[in-house]
Order: structure tokens, then C-alpha cells, then sequence
């Protein structure tokens, strides 16, 4: 099958982190999710045309200036200079409010399509940028995994068109979220480095090279697992770049797309999710600088048609902090991508996260 841009847009994106995508054909879980589907779970066969956005805020998002608790005067009296004035706030209710900057937010909330989760964290929290980065996208606590979570969702698929590309990650470093052992994600900064490197000294592009490797592979046995592995590999890489290059050149918008939201204007609003996570919060009491340390607990924004709109998981008790003067979380994130992965993508979150972790309910039940 031919790979255009219309093709990708219209098999949908799973967006994980800045810049990062991969084909919704994938998203739809691993194994379990297809003996699941091919079971009847109505979830499960749904989940082939859904896509989930995942929105990083890199850098450890201030939670409390986000979704402010403006009813609560600890609030303001931690952050004498830091804290919004209640008449700035944008009211969701009488307790919570969102951040000035966020009205177009107020809207979704308004339409019934946004849902906040309060208080997420983890046990024993890291207050390492990296650390805790690499402990939300592999759900290793320790900090030292090697797989992410959205990676277990992309091992053992393949396109059912054949496609090269069973994910691809627009940057400069592939995000630890997608990083998957048996199925690397290739990474590329821009359409025109994405291919086999010529010599420059070569007059055919790098042809002969390839075919070179290729003939003395092929003197290997036909059962040789490497020459085989080689042969796949270097074609598939290949026929992947020039197939990227040339949707890249012929693009011509055949429509002129309209203001506003893309996915409500094509048809796509019911088969969107977007979720949002950072690394950490901050700590509730500002600094001597007028700045905030890192903290812990922060809220996440999930977002989609949908959704159920509410405040979801325990508040975060400003009175209650821990040792550092942190929040104390009330809510596992990992219970967070349960949900989505239960509700949502139609895999088993039991066996992507490893566990057992509870859910929440800003999705129906399928």
C-alpha cells in the first residue's frame, strides 16, 4: 500500500510525547487484545479506529497554578506572591478553578469533555527530571527501565497493509514511553535524512553498496536467521525512506482545512482521546526565589468526546504534605493508563502495566 499523508491521517495518530507518532492500527493493544477482540469484546474491536494523544509538559508542570484550589486559603497563604488571585481564576466550581491562560479548556469543561484527575503520583516519588520521566513511561519505580508502556502496545504488531513502519518518532531522540524491545521505533529529525547513507564518492546513491550486502547474505543458507533478519531489515528501511520521501514531495492539500478544532471538523472528534501527564508537580510552598522546587502529585487533563466530565481521584490535602513539604498523592498514574488502555485502546492494562491497579472514570465502561 502506497503511504501518503492523506493515508496517515486518515488511519489516525497515536501521539505520545512531542512530535511523536505512530499509525492507530497499532494502538489497538498487544496479543491479548486480539484474542480478546476475536472473542467479541466489543471494546477491542472498536479500538482499531480510536487514537490517543498524549501531551508530555515537560519539565515538571505547576499543578497547583494549573488546576488552583482557590477555596482553599492554605493555598494562597503558601504562595504569597505565586498564587492567582481568586478573581483571575477561571471557575470550574466552587473549589477548583483552572488558570487564566487555560480558557479555551473552560469550553471543553462547559461542553462536558474534560475530565481532571487530582493528585496523581506514586509511592517513594522522584524528584529527578530524568528519573521521574523515565519512571512514567516504563512504570519501572526504580527508574531504570528499558521498555515503555506505550512500546508493549507496539511489540508484536504489524501493519496489515505491510507497511514499513509499524511507528515512527519525529525528533531527535526516541521517547522512552515507545521504546520497545522487540520492536524499535525508528527516529527521524526530517523527511530528507531518513534514508541509507551513500558514500559520497558512490555515483548510485548507495545502490551498489545495498546490493553488495545483499549478495553476501544471500550465500548464506535460506534458514539463516540473519541473513533473513538483514534482507528484511535493509529493504523494508529503503523502501520505508523512499516511500516517506515521496508522500513528503507530492503533498498538494486537496481542501482548505478550516478553522478550528481538526478532529470535530473531520469526523473525528468521537475517535479522540487526549491525555496529558508531566513528570511532577511542585511544591506547594513558593521559594525564597519567588519560584517554586520540584514537588510530586500534580492532575492530569484527559480530554475527548467521550469523556466524563468531572474531577476524578481524591483531592490532594494542602494541610497533609510530607516531610519536603510535598503533596502526598491520592491517586496511582498507572491507574490512569488502565483506564485508558481498558476503556479506550481495548488491550489488557493488567498486561501492559504488570499489575493490577484500579481504574477511574472518565471513560464509560465498554
Amino acid at each position: 500500500m502506497k503511504l501518503t499523508r492523506r493515508a496517515m491521517i486518515k488511519d489516525g495518530f497515536l501521539a505520545v510525547s512531542a512530535g511523536m507518532i505512530m499509525p492507530s492500527i497499532f494502538s489497538r493493544g498487544i496479543a491479548s487484545a486480539r484474542a480478546q477482540s476475536i472473542d467479541g469484546s466489543r471494546v477491542a474491536q472498536m479500538a482499531g479506529d480510536r487514537t490517543l494523544i498524549v501531551v508530555q509538559m515537560a519539565g515538571g508542570n505547576d499543578g497547583l497554578n494549573t488546576v488552583i484550589p482557590f477555596g482553599d486559603p492554605l493555598y494562597h497563604q503558601m504562595r504569597p506572591t505565586l498564587s492567582i488571585p481568586d478573581t483571575s481564576v477561571i471557575h470550574l466550581d466552587t473549589r477548583l478553578g483552572l488558570h487564566p491562560n487555560l480558557a479555551p479548556l473552560k469550553q471543553l469543561w462547559d461542553d462536558g469533555h474534560l475530565a481532571i484527575v487530582e493528585g496523581v503520583g506514586y509511592p517513594n516519588q522522584s524528584l529527578s527530571h530524568f528519573q521521574a520521566m523515565d519512571i512514567w513511561q516504563t512504570l519501572d519505580l526504580n527508574g531504570t527501565g528499558n521498555q515503555g508502556w506505550l512500546g508493549k502496545l507496539v511489540s508484536g504488531w504489524v501493519d496489515q497493509d505491510g507497511h514499513p513502519f509499524k511507528a515512527m518518532d519525529i525528533g531527535v531522540q526516541t521517547a522512552q514511553a515507545l521504546a520497545s524491545i522487540s520492536a524499535p521505533v525508528p527516529t527521524i529529525s526530517s523527511v530528507n535524512t531518513y534514508r541509507i547513507y551513500p558514500d559520497p564518492a558512490d555515483v548510485d546513491n548507495g545502490n551498489a553498496r545495498l546490493q553488495a550486502l545483499m549478495k553476501l547474505y544471500n550465500s548464506y543458507p535460506e534458514t539463516s536467521p540473519y541473513a533473513a533478519l538483514l534482507d528484511t531489515t535493509a529493504l523494508s528501511a529503503q523502501d520505508g525512506s523512499k516511500q516517506l520521501r515521496n508522500a513528503d514531495a507530492q503533498y498538494q492539500a486537496a481542501v482548505t482545512y478550516p478553522q478550528g478544532p481538526f478532529a470535530s471538523k473531520h469526523g473525528k472528534a468521537d475517535n479522540v482521546v487526549v491525555m496529558t501527564w508531566s513528570e511532577f508537580g511542585r511544591r506547594v510552598e513558593e521559594n525564597g526565589s519567588q519560584g517554586t522546587d520540584h514537588g510530586t502529585a500534580a492532575p492530569m487533563f484527559v480530554m475527548g468526546n467521550t469523556v466524563n466530565r468531572g474531577t476524578f481521584g481524591e483531592p490532594p490535602n494542602l494541610g497533609n504534605l510530607d516531610n519536603n513539604g510535598n503533596l502526598k498523592y491520592t491517586t496511582d498514574f498507572r491507574s490512569v493508563y488502565a483506564t485508558i488502555l481498558d476503556r479506550w485502546l481495548g488491550a489488557s492494562s493488567h498486561d501492559v502495566l504488570g499489575g493490577s491497579f484500579g481504574s477511574q472514570n472518565f471513560l464509560p465502561q465498554p
